[in-house]
């Protein structure tokens, strides 16, 4: 995840290293300080909501050590829908408590907080009432598994129905751990939960489609294959499937634009060096078979970008943290 803090006080920016230092090991962490109580490993800012704004769209997350109320007025002009706004943490310049005022589920704001709780010793207040009452919740569920809601007025009426105790109904054909309690693959159930990728399925009346997030592309182009070029080619290749649906992208050359690219769609690169694919044709599909998936789409070369494509396996873990 990328993940901007804020910081505004001189025992904000102190507190900014240490959530740095705990999160900096799994997560791409950036430090904004203040002009006033800064250091040379910060980046400088004299407006918060304008900072913020210029972050926004690349961020998965942002922690604000600061008044909520500061926190809120500054990413409140940027909010869009809760599939895509990013997470919203918060935490006093004292050091006390970390609260996810936003995206607590499917951002990870929830999960973020508890490990900030558990490496600074301070106390994680969550307020989502699934995780009060520790039942199922399809947000987490979803986060944790990369999968994609596909209807968000059916994903309420699901947490709802968790709420007032009414057996969930479950289809997939996705291997998967035990069910929790809620969740039923037997019987006529009102609401449920399918995964599959064909979003058509509907097995209950009330039916949440999720569709994993498990598309692997391998991606060849030259350095000076322009963002346009870059983006139809993907799609062209894609022929149908949701650019959302890709995981990961596999590259031997860190061209800036494929960079670029991956930024702007939160996708993680992975990088293959050249030796790896020495005497191989079809390196674009040697790349996407590495992930031990099927492959999908064979290579193919699109104004002279080539791109190849792979599933790779689903599991489904009810345990799993997001």
């Amino acid at each position: 995840m990328n993940i901007a803090v804020f910081s505004v006080t001189e025992n904000g920016r102190q507190l900014s290293v240490r959530i740095a230092e705990a999160l900096g090991a799994e997560h791409r962490v950036s430090r904004y300080c203040f002009h006033k109580h800064t250091d040379d490993n910060a980046a400088v800012f004299w407006n918060m909501g304008s900072m913020v704004g210029r972050l926004f769209e690349r961020s998965d997350a942002f922690i604000f050590v600061c008044a909520c109320g500061i926190a809120v007025r500054a990413a409140a002009p940027y909010l869009g829908t809760k599939p895509d706004d990013p997470a919203i943490i918060v935490m006093d310049d004292g050091g006390r408590f970390v609260i996810p005022v936003l995206s607590g589920h499917i951002g990870g704001a929830n999960h973020i907080a508890e490990l900030l709780a558990d490496s600074l010793g301070v106390t994680a207040v969550i307020t989502s009432s699934e995780d009060d009452a520790g039942s199922f919740s399809l947000e987490s569920f979803a986060a944790a598994n990369d999968l994609i809601i596909c209807d968000s007025k059916a994903a309420k009426e699901i947490s709802a129905a968790v709420l007032h105790d009414e057996k969930i109904g479950f289809f997939s054909n996705y291997k998967h751990s035990g069910l929790p309690e809620e969740l039923t693959e037997f019987g006529i159930c009102r609401t449920g939960i399918c995964i599959d990728t064909n979003t058509d399925l509907k097995p209950f009346d009330v039916t949440v489609n999720l569709v994993p997030k498990n598309i692997v592309l391998g991606i060849s182009c030259k350095n000076d294959t322009s963002a346009e070029a870059l983006e139809n080619a993907v799609t062209s290749a894609l022929d149908g499937i949701g650019i959302k649906r890709i995981s990961c992208i596999a590259a031997v050359d860190e061209v800036p634009e494929l960079c670029s690219f991956c930024e702007k769609l939160g996708i993680p690169m992975k990088k293959y060096e050249s030796a790896e694919l020495d005497g191989v044709e079809a390196k674009c599909e040697q790349m996407v078979l590495k992930s031990g998936g099927k492959l999908i789409i064979k290579e193919k070369e699109f104004d002279g970008i080539s791109i190849a494509a792979a599933e790779a396996p689903v599991f489904l873990d009810f345990e799993r943290k997001s």
